[in-house]
């Protein structure tokens, strides 16, 4: 059967231009968006998770504890745990896409993906007691891990102290990042990255 995402938008026609994420960007739609994580115990089968539910895990694990994104102190997500809020909000934040793009929201999620991945970080290197940092490449499934963690806690922190909800805000998130919009905070933290490793060369 050929299914579709919360039964409106399904994964054909969907360009992915980064090659070195083309391998782990999965778009196969599922009758349930949900795992349960069956994935969890074993090496690099997360690959075989649908985009749009990795998304969701990430909009769950948010919290718990005090952190700061630009400038705020955020106290955890009110989704931890719960995948069914998780659900909800991302479905209704494909709404929101849909009817501000008129494109397909798995087609915005793929290219904010791809936008907010950075290409290389630093890593923390010691010889002989001193200790120094070097530019090294990010793996393809670290590249999207960081780009969708980006997207949840941008989505959170702009939802901090305003009326805004998060589907409103992850909507917003998620077209910004695919526009490379450096207001987003998923594209400004990979330009972050990439910068610094730039200069640890």
């Amino acid at each position: 059967m050929n299914f579709k995402y919360f039964g409106e938008w399904g994964a054909e026609n969907i360009n992915i231009r980064d090659e070195g994420l083309k391998r782990y960007i999965n778009l196969e739609p599922r009758f349930i968006t949900h795992t349960s994580g069956r994935h969890a115990n074993k090496q690099f089968k997360k690959s075989e998770v649908t985009i749009v539910e990795r998304l969701m895990n990430k909009i769950m694990r948010s919290g718990p504890g005090a952190r700061r994104l630009r400038g705020k102190t955020i106290r955890g997500g009110g989704a931890t745990g719960k995948k069914n809020k998780a659900y909800n909000i991302v479905k209704e934040s494909f709404k929101i896409i849909a009817q501000k793009t008129k494109k397909s929201p798995v087609q915005v999620l793929v290219d904010a993906v791809q936008n907010s991945a950075p290409r290389e970080e630093t890593t923390r290197l010691t010889y002989g007691g001193i200790a120094y940092y070097m530019a090294v490449d990010s793996a393809p499934q670290r590249r999207l891990d960081i780009a969708l963690k980006n997207i949840a806690a941008g989505a959170y922190a702009a939802t901090f102290a305003t009326k805004k909800t998060v589907k409103v805000s992850l909507a917003e998130e998620i077209i910004m990042a695919a526009g490379n919009d450096v207001k987003s905070y998923a594209v400004s933290q990979k330009e972050e990255l990439e910068r610094i490793a730039k200069g640890a060369r």
